[in-house]
């Protein structure tokens, strides 16, 4: 269309720190081990467990959603909409859903303390704190909700020290593909 032009608008210099500057990679250290070391922790307390994938594998899943149930029904802790879905699609599926919840946490920890792949890696933590959220349970998902985004939104400089570091420039980026030797 004629007329129209681009319009730029620069970074603030705070932002431009904290994002994508190097220079604030310890800042993202700091905050990556601490949720990374959280995740770990719980994903692998779940691995070992006999309810989570062991023989009787569901079993925790199917008591926390009875729990998150009951809280729908007692009052807003949570949503009739969520309640739907815990009800109709975890409760059959618990098995999987137990699993992908034990080893979700495992490799979301995993990668965040390694530092590979720490965007995606904050981002399916971050999706998981937001559904336990969702089903009524506090506990610590409300910090490990807004740390996680934040290393979701420093992503380029999260991973600095650690294997993005040598990881992104070989995987290349959505608008630049690695380079071809």
């Amino acid at each position: 269309m004629k007329g129209q032009h681009t319009v730029v608008i620069p970074e603030n210099p705070v932002s431009r720190f904290l994002f994508s500057d190097t220079r604030s990679a310890f800042i993202w250290l700091v905050i990556r081990l601490y949720v990374g070391y959280a995740w770990l922790k719980a994903g692998w307390g779940k691995v070992q467990s006999d309810a989570w994938t062991g023989e009787n594998a569901g079993a925790a899943i199917q008591g926390f959603v009875q729990g998150s149930l009951a809280k729908s029904q007692e009052g807003a802790d949570v949503a009739g909409w969520y309640a739907t879905f815990l009800e109709s699609t975890v409760l059959p599926n618990a098995k999987l859903f137990a699993f992908a919840v034990a080893y979700g946490e495992l490799l979301v920890g995993l990668g965040l303390v390694f530092g590979l792949l720490t965007g995606i890696a904050a981002f399916f933590g971050a999706l998981m704190n937001v559904s336990f959220l969702f089903a009524g349970t506090l506990s610590t998902n409300p910090l490990l909700f807004i740390l996680a985004t934040w290393l979701v939104l420093a992503w380029k400089v999260a991973g600095w020290y650690g294997l993005d570091r040598w990881a992104l420039p070989k995987l290349g980026t959505p608008w630049k593909t690695k380079e071809k030797s």
